[in-house]
């Protein structure tokens, strides 16, 4: 569906991009995924193509503004998440503060987008997973509505791992597009002109 990978080099990486889900065909339209088709979005906008299996992950690599950068999607299930980005954070000298994490939030409305410069977990497994394995929360992240749960006693993977409705897919492939454009102020050293701009 998409174009080809470009080519590793030996030269450096400045940023790691990780969208979060689950690897599968069975997950891939869930609402867990949003960071996963944040990344497919990417590839198409960009170009590039996100396949290489390395790190526990699927990886490729572009340029956004005049920044060398690595795109991953952890093949491990959500919950581990971790493993793949400190192992790939540590071969290439990537520290947490850029690596910017794309993922699905129950607490924003479909439509709405959340940036951060760093933070606790929220509740979210996959980032309890990288925060453990980096030893820190000082990475960006870009978090993608999902909604909320109908009431508070409906089970919370039961939601994040049902299919996105119809109805929520044209407001979240807007927020989608808004955090691509968005991942360029952030690399480019204006976290803050992105939250002030896309921020919900």
């Amino acid at each position: 569906m998409f174009n080809k990978f470009k080519k590793d080099s030996s030269s450096t990486y400045e940023y790691l991009i990780v969208g979060l889900g689950n690897p599968g065909a069975k997950y891939e339209t869930t609402r867990h995924n949003a960071g996963f088709l944040c990344v497919t979005y990417l590839e198409d906008k960009l170009g590039f193509s996100v396949k290489k299996l390395k790190f526990h992950a699927l990886i490729g690599d572009t340029k956004i503004g005049n920044k060398r950068v690595l795109v991953m999607k952890p093949q491990t299930m959500m919950n581990n998440s971790g493993t793949a980005v400190a192992e790939c954070a540590s071969f290439y000298k990537i520290p947490p503060e850029n690596i910017i994490v794309i993922y699905d939030d129950i607490s924003l409305d479909p439509g709405k987008l959340r940036i951060r410069r760093k933070g606790s977990a929220g509740g979210h497994n996959g980032i309890k997973s990288i925060i453990s394995h980096l030893g820190s929360e000082s990475f960006p992240r870009i978090k993608l509505g999902v909604g909320a749960k109908p009431h508070p006693d409906y089970d919370l993977a039961d939601w994040v791992l049902a299919n996105i409705p119809k109805k929520d897919i044209p407001p979240m492939r807007d927020a989608i597009s808004d955090a691509c454009d968005a991942l360029e102020y952030i690399i480019n050293g204006d976290i803050d002109g992105a939250m002030s701009k896309f921020n919900s």
